[in-house]
């Protein structure tokens, strides 16, 4: 409607100032001087009337369609012209329309000025930052030129999401759906980095690489705080996120993107395969004298859940590669790095609290003798196995080995990578359903080195895999071994045991024999100072419980279905 002068934002701006500041008038002469200057508008005006519509709502609509025109109009000039013509002309409009921020109407106006401002002046930053209202309705490009001075306001609004992100995780563990298909770690890396979390993180940082440093240092301090290691799956899982969208500024200077970009698609496949392995051992040997700190990065990536899954499975896959190859463990250097990478992501939290950047060094019995070992327990299962094979006539009188070596336990209770490669050749036996494996080995996870085979983790897993063995819950040797030697051990004193029990007894109580069932139930029931996470899982478990008891109706005894025999009188009695 306007031309020439009244169609730049710097006019309209300077309008709506001029008109805030005149005082309230009466009278017609206000309304015509004020209202829309056009003389064809002034003869339709009376239309309105006629149709019973207010002035107040005809000049309202036209007043947010000028509004829309101009936001439209801000964002066009932030792409139009040279870099400094634009941002001149957006620091002009700046000036002339923020003394109107706080009306409600013309903000919109002023934060979409200063959204697209590369560098806001830093006196209208404070008085944003101070006022809660104002910065509630800043975008987040604004923000984000709040929060890189302000790192304690940059840490208040990330450490909500930090918390949901734990809890995320959390309820993902202790979840009551119990599936070997479905578990923990399912969804592959791209579908994690689509959470919630690390989409808002990825938004709230940009292309900040300060806001981006102070995001990893929050999670380092809660990593150093809490041992949490799904901490370090969030450090990954952001840088990836990043990479995603191609945020160079951040993933070029971040010297861990390529590794974690080799091992990403590691942990996609399941497995290191001999070309990302070599990749990988690149990355790791590529360090320089003076860049040691970078091996603090690498041991946290490493010591993401996802990516120590990743190596382990690897590790038990390569193990039986060499029995059938007659190579043992120290002639393969693929086994090796495996077992470099997994020794750097358990030795992460010591790494990073000591601030001493050295690789750990790996003890040489753990290649020469406990892999050695581990491997002789699978050659005894095929030896089992190819006896059963063999006709009646031509069986051997062998039977299942039923002990284990004493340095077995030992190297369990005091080596953390041992520990780690026994727990998850437990788990790769009992996916096989190799209940006389299970049964063996299980004794020497009651100690463990710090009580690893009571991590939410391991017991998530070895829930989900123990479904495959659900009928030999019916037998009392077998509950008994995984009950009474095993869980029961714990559950007194570790919550999350006793959760992860009743989980399982959830999903399998209509396999288990009545008496133990009945046993269990007594031994599990919670205690005065058990959580109420417990106490919500026993009484569901006792409500299935009593549903499965039959009715009273079907207790009592069936009537007899036989006639009663005449009674036929005796000679005597006639």
């Amino acid at each position: 409607a306007c031309e020439d002068k009244q169609t730049s934002p710097l006019w309209f701006a300077g309008w709506l100032a001029e008109r805030g500041n005149v005082a309230p008038a009466r009278g017609l002469c206000w309304q015509t001087e004020n209202g829309v200057l056009l003389p064809s508008l002034q003869s339709a005006l009376p239309f309105l009337d006629l149709h019973g519509t207010p002035r107040l709502e005809f000049h309202q609509s036209v007043f947010d369609e000028l509004r829309e025109k101009l936001l439209e109009r801000v964002s066009a000039i932030a792409l139009e012209g040279k870099v400094e013509e634009r941002y001149k002309k957006l620091e002009d409009l700046l000036e002339k329309s923020f003394s109107l921020v706080k009306m409600p109407s013309i903000q919109p106006v002023v934060m979409c000025v200063m959204k697209h401002l590369p560098k806001v002046p830093e006196k209208k930053l404070k008085l944003v930052m101070a006022d809660k209202d104002l910065y509630k309705a800043c975008a987040v490009e604004v923000k984000r030129q709040i929060w890189q001075d302000n790192q304690a306001l940059f840490g208040d609004e990330v450490s909500p999401l930090l918390k949901q992100y734990i809890l995320e995780k959390e309820n993902i563990l202790f979840s009551n759906d119990i599936s070997v298909l479905h578990n923990f770690f399912s969804p592959s890396p791209k579908t994690r980095r689509q959470g919630e979390v690390v989409q808002k993180l990825t938004q709230m940082i940009g292309k900040n690489v300060k806001l981006y440093d102070m995001v990893l240092q929050f999670l380092r301090t809660l990593f150093l705080r809490t041992r949490n290691v799904h901490y370090c799956t969030l450090r990954a899982e952001l840088l990836m996120s990043l990479h995603d969208l191609e945020v160079n500024e951040i993933c070029n200077v971040d010297p861990c993107h390529k590794f974690t970009w080799c091992l990403d698609a590691c942990i996609r496949e399941k497995f290191v395969d001999n070309k990302r392995a070599r990749e990988l051992q690149g990355f790791l040997d590529g360090v320089k004298k003076g860049q040691e700190q970078v091996l603090g990065d690498l041991s946290m990536i490493l010591c993401d859940p996802f990516a120590i899954n990743t190596l382990a499975l690897s590790t038990i896959r390569h193990l039986q590669d060499l029995v059938g190859q007659d190579t043992l463990p120290r002639e393969s250097p693929d086994l090796l790095l495996l077992l470099r990478m997994l020794s750097l992501g358990q030795g992460a939290w010591d790494m990073i609290d000591s601030q001493v950047f050295k690789e750990p060094k790996m003890e040489a019995e753990l290649i020469t003798k406990f892999l050695p070992m581990l491997m002789s327990f699978v050659v005894d299962d095929h030896m089992f196995n190819v006896d059963q094979r063999l006709p009646s006539e031509e069986k051997g009188p062998i039977p299942y080995p039923s002990t284990i070596p004493e340095a077995y336990t030992k190297f369990l209770q005091e080596n953390r990578i041992a520990c780690e490669i026994g727990l998850y050749y437990i788990l790769h036996i009992t996916k096989q359903r190799n209940k006389n494996a299970f049964l063996r080995l299980l004794p020497a996870l009651v100690e463990t080195f710090s009580d690893l085979a009571f991590g939410d983790i391991f017991l998530h897993l070895l829930t989900g895999n123990l479904t495959l063995l659900g009928d030999e819950f019916a037998l009392e040797e077998f509950c008994t071994s995984l009950f009474d030697g095993f869980f029961l051990t714990a559950c007194s004193r570790k919550e999350n045991v006793h959760r992860h029990v009743l989980r399982l007894l959830l999903h399998l109580h209509h396999k288990v024999a009545p008496a133990k069932l009945e046993s269990l139930q007594k031994a599990l029931e919670p205690t005065r100072q058990s959580g109420e996470a417990v106490k919500e899982l026993y009484n569901q478990l006792t409500e299935k419980l009593e549903l499965r008891k039959p009715s009273p109706a079907e207790v009592t005894e069936t009537p007899s279905m036989e006639l009663p025999l005449p009674t036929v009188p005796t000679p005597a009695s006639r």
